[in-house]
């Protein structure tokens, strides 16, 4: 059932050096990459409220995501072409023209272009998101679940700094004559071309070009056997014959024929939909306990934990992605988020017990992510790898959309422990997907 990890296949000498200084690069992009994301997002919900009023708020944060899951389409198909490093670089740049173009909005007043400007701000956090994958192109099969979660983890540092950075980036940038919380954004620019142009300039070879040029076969030398023809019955990926340039549908045909791969795009996606659904009403739920005066502090905590278990621990499960498997961490995900369920639906008003069941919101997300984008990623050649993988984070960006605006409508409805049941019954089929009877050496399943 789960990939065989006892016996690592071992790594050409000229590719762990490559590897090595690939995660060192991206970690450090990581961090810059999560600083401008988080920065941005900090104010962005206040800025869009003083420029398009509290009403369209909500839809501007929105945008944002959606954004950064509409970016991941052209971005997939740069990286299909011509590798992660020109895909990564446009993402970022992506994210700052986003952000200057917010910054333009507040010194105009003018809505449209706030809107226009936090869609392509989500460029920012596509990129974050395809670096994960681009950590495993050349990762030994033992060790890819610890070096892709090394990444998102690496996303816990700019994450955690960059609020502290809001306040001294808008007082910074008071000299300008920019209004009151256009600073951030700007320095979300200026954070995002510095990412893009360290990865253009560093990140050679690229690993995506160079993991396709050690799984092209090779050339039959003169004189050589001819290379076997598989036996009758052998079963050939449906990867194996798409063509390099695919999009979305091609991705989705690929997917299709694959167990592994839809497994892991379902378990990105579910866990997605979950924590999005449960964590962006806490704070509503938060307001109805506490007062004006003391909410925004709670809030910040109770967030503060569920991001630390979102991100924190990362490696950790990362590190059981490889030694327990795939499969076994995804349902171990699950069932962290049906535990986050049942806490934080039965917390009442009891805030730190709501607390506690963030924190294994964030662990169950963590769960899925972890083990679902590993096993997404090989379980497709790398052929159409990046094409599988922006489908899967367009497929994760627009479900955690829809996930947070019907849970407004599910939370004035019928109340916060209806929306957590609600959340807890969307994890069903991903339970059936994951313990669904795998045959013995499916192609999909090995390396």
């Amino acid at each position: 059932m789960a990939t065989e990890l006892s016996a690592p296949t071992p790594v050409r000498p000229d590719v762990a050096p490559i590897q090595r200084r690939t995660l060192r690069l991206l970690f450090g992009t990581q961090i810059v990459g999560g600083i401008g994301v988080t920065i941005g997002i900090s104010v962005g919900a206040l800025l869009a409220a003083r420029v398009a009023g509290t009403a369209l708020a909500g839809l501007a944060q929105s945008a944002s995501v959606v954004g950064g899951a509409l970016l991941a389409v052209p971005v997939t198909r740069i990286m299909n072409g011509h590798g992660r490093r020109p895909g990564l670089a446009v993402a970022y740049l992506a994210g700052a023209l986003g952000a200057v173009l917010v910054v333009l909005a507040t010194v105009t007043d003018f809505v449209p272009l706030l809107f226009l400007g936090m869609l392509f701000f989500g460029g920012g956090t596509a990129a974050n998101l395809q670096a994960r994958y681009t950590a495993v192109d050349l990762a030994e099969p033992a060790r890819r679940g610890r070096q892709l979660s090394l990444i998102v983890w690496a996303t816990t540092i700019g994450a955690v700094a960059a609020p502290n950075f809001a306040d001294l980036a808008d007082h910074a940038t008071t000299g300008w004559g920019l209004p009151p919380l256009a600073g951030p954004f700007a320095f979300s620019a200026a954070a995002f071309v510095l990412a893009a142009g360290v990865l253009l300039a560093l990140l050679r070879p690229d690993p995506l070009l160079t993991a396709r040029r050690l799984a092209a076969p090779a050339p039959v030398a003169a004189g050589a056997a001819p290379e076997v023809t598989p036996p009758a019955g052998a079963v050939t990926p449906p990867a194996a014959t798409a063509r390099r340039g695919a999009g979305m549908r091609a991705a989705w045909q690929v997917v299709r024929g694959l167990p592994a791969a839809r497994l892991g795009i379902a378990a990105v996606a579910v866990g997605h939909v979950v924590m999005v659904a449960v964590m962006s009403m806490t704070p509503v739920r938060l307001g109805e306990s506490h007062g004006d005066a003391d909410v925004l502090r709670v809030v910040g905590i109770v967030l503060s934990l569920h991001i630390a278990g979102m991100y924190a621990l990362s490696p950790v499960v990362g590190w059981l992605t490889d030694r327990l498997g795939r499969r076994a961490v995804i349902l171990l995900g699950v069932v962290l988020l049906l535990a986050a369920c049942a806490v934080a639906g039965t917390a009442g008003h009891h805030t730190p017990r709501l607390s506690a069941g963030l924190v294994l919101l964030g662990l169950g997300w963590s769960g899925t992510m972890v083990a679902g984008s590993t096993l997404l990623s090989e379980s497709v050649p790398a052929a159409v790898r990046p094409s599988v993988q922006g489908f899967s984070d367009l497929t994760m960006g627009l479900a955690g959309a829809v996930a947070a605006a019907v849970s407004g409508f599910v939370m004035r409805a019928a109340g916060y422990p209806v929306l957590t049941l609600l959340a807890a019954v969307a994890t069903v089929p991903l339970v059936a997907l994951a313990l669904r009877p795998v045959p013995a050496g499916a192609p999909d399943e090995e390396d």
